[in-house]
Formats: structure tokens, C-alpha cells, sequence
């Protein structure tokens, strides 16, 4: 297992220069760079440039290399001193400005993703054991309702839901009365329940697709020759459920780790727009509109990087789980 996980863990360093290659190049591909959004922003608010000075900047912050030096430079600093590059926007290392923000989004997204998990299992399990019944329909209708409904529009729908019954605004990460006051365990409560909206919305998206990963692949199960024989020699329902088929059942739902995890940040983005929670969703929109290049294709490699290991945390867990899986074609 060991010597598995290490032969995974070398295989993602070429897999991760592609990444970081890719996300440059798309950053770069729209016309100009943020010395020219700069320039452009100033002389439209009545501040004149010269040309000269325009050079000067663009040489100061390397926009006169070509593309592959920048790309390089950047990538060189990230593998020897851990330094994703300058914020132009912000003014500050890129690693300061996402520390700022990172923290947020990764506790709303984990927490959306254990969340949807504790709904989902229990419903799929249920909605499987006894199907077509009230809560099986009930169950099919949230599902389609999650995976259908966009995230954003859900987040405005339940933003104003929450305002108009309970008198209670959910945008930003604190009320007003908080938002200079320092820590105390009445701010902490009010930043939980303003982060308990967007965790449902994230985690009703990804619980939708659970549950039905879930029930189809348990009632799957539950139909083959061993679930019989073992009801057969007369072995407990619950028993029998937890032994074999919902063991099996959950492989292909921890398996989507690798794609879920991505989903859940890019969800968080979209919501956190709409909802006015300081967290990657809006400093990434804020980088791509400025050129941004540092500061944006460092988040554009967190988000893919998330994939990479998602997909390596999921393998590790399905050779560990099921004995059935082999690989490197060798059993150990």
C-alpha cells in the first residue's frame, strides 16, 4: 500500500506542472494585461500616463517579458520558496492575500461536504431499502430539486426567504453591529449562523447527486446473488445491509471525491458572490476583471490542484476498502 501511494504521489508532479501550465496560458489569453487595465482605469478617471511611465511600469512588473518567462519566473518561485507571485491589484504577495480568505472557504466547503453526506447517506440508504415508497419519492424529488436548481439562484431565493420570515439579512459573514467589534463568543455565534445559509445551499447541491449515486447503486447490489443467499441461511436485514451491500454501495460515492471536491469550491464561489461572504468566490471574480495574473492563476491551480487530489485521496480509499481492486495489476 505504501509503495502504491508514493507511485501515485510521483505521478502527480508532471500532472501538476501541466496544471499550472494550463491555467496560465487561459489567464493569459484575453487581450492586454494589468498594466494595460491599469493604464486604461486611470485615464478614464482624468489621470493622464505618458507613454514612458506606462513602459517603465510594464517593465517594472515584468509585463515586457513574453508569456513562458513570466510563466517560469512564477512557477520557480512556487517550487523553491513557496512564493506564488505579487498581487498587483492588492499590492501584497499573492500567499498573503488567499491566507486572508482561504480559511473561510475551506471550512465552509468541508463542512458543506460532511453535511451533505450526513443528509444524503441516510436518505439513499432508506430510499433504497424501501422503495417506491413516500419517502423514496420524497427523497427522488430533493434529489432532482439539488442537482437542477442552480446554486446561485438558490442563494438569492433563500437570502430573501430568510429577510422577509425572520427579519434576518445573511449577506456578508457578520451583521453591521460586528463587523469592527473584536472577538467574543457573541460574534463567533453570529458568524455561524450567517455561514449556516451558505453551508446548506452548498451541501443540498452535492447531497443531490448523492443521493442518487447512492440509492442506485445500493438497489444494484441489493438485487444480486449473495444479498439472496445470505437472506437464505437467515441473516439479519441490518446486518446483512451494513455487512456487504452498503459497504459496496458507498465505494462509488467516496470515489467522487476527486470531482466533488472542486464542484463543492466552485459552488462556494458562485454563492459566495451572491451572498457577500469574504472568501475566495469574490477575490477570484475581482482578480479575473483586473488581470490579475499572480493572484488568479494561483487560485485557478488551488481549485484544479483539489482535483488532482481528490481523485488520489479516492483511489487510496477504494484500494483500501474493497479487496477486490488490484493495482499495478499485482496483489499485496
Amino acid at each position: 500500500m505504501l509503495v502504491y501511494i508514493i507511485r501515485r504521489l510521483i505521478m502527480l508532479i508532471p500532472i501538476l506542472f501541466l496544471v499550472s501550465f494550463i491555467a496560465f496560458f487561459v489567464i493569459e489569453l484575453p487581450p492586454g494585461d494589468w498594466m494595460t487595465t491599469y493604464v486604461s482605469q486611470l485615464r478614464a478617471s482624468g489621470i493622464e500616463l505618458s507613454e514612458q511611465e506606462a513602459q517603465r511600469l510594464s517593465e517594472l512588473y515584468g509585463f515586457d517579458q513574453p508569456m513562458y518567462a513570466r510563466y517560469l519566473k512564477w512557477v520557480q518561485g512556487i517550487v523553491l520558496r513557496g512564493d506564488f507571485g505579487w498581487s498587483f491589484q492588492w499590492g501584497k504577495p499573492v500567499s498573503e492575500v488567499i491566507a486572508e480568505r482561504l480559511p473561510i472557504t475551506l471550512a465552509i466547503s468541508l463542512m458543506a461536504l460532511i453535511f451533505s453526506w450526513l443528509i444524503a447517506i441516510p436518505i439513499g440508504i432508506y430510499s433504497a431499502t424501501h422503495q417506491y415508497s413516500l419517502v423514496d419519492y420524497l427523497a427522488t424529488f430533493i434529489g432532482f430539486i439539488g442537482l437542477a436548481t442552480p446554486g446561485f439562484l438558490l442563494a438569492m431565493i433563500l437570502a430573501w426567504a430568510v429577510y422577509e420570515f425572520f427579519g434576518f439579512s445573511a449577506l456578508g459573514l457578520y451583521s453591521k453591529e460586528y463587523l469592527d467589534a473584536p472577538w467574543s463568543l457573541a460574534k463567533a455565534l453570529d458568524m455561524l449562523k450567517h455561514m449556516l445559509l451558505p453551508l446548506v445551499i452548498i451541501g443540498m447541491s452535492s447531497a443531490g447527486s448523492t443521493i442518487r449515486v447512492l440509492r442506485a447503486n445500493l438497489l444494484d447490489e441489493l438485487k444480486k446473488q449473495y444479498v439472496i443467499t445470505a437472506r437464505c441461511k437467515g441473516m439479519s436485514e441490518i446486518r446483512l445491509l451494513f455487512k456487504y451491500p452498503i459497504r459496496l454501495a458507498l465505494n462509488p460515492v467516496f470515489s467522487t471525491i476527486g470531482w466533488l471536491l472542486p464542484a463543492i469550491f466552485a459552488g462556494e464561489v458562485l454563492i459566495s458572490i451572491v451572498l457577500s461572504v469574504p472568501s475566495i468566490g469574490p477575490l477570484l471574480l475581482r482578480s479575473t476583471l483586473a488581470q490579475d495574473t499572480y493572484l488568479t492563476g494561483s487560485i485557478v491551480l488551488i481549485l484544479s490542484a483539489l482535483s488532482i487530489f481528490g481523485t488520489l485521496i479516492s483511489d487510496i480509499y477504494l484500494a483500501w476498502a474493497d479487496p477486490r481492486i488490484r493495482y499495478g495489476g499485482l496483489s499485496r
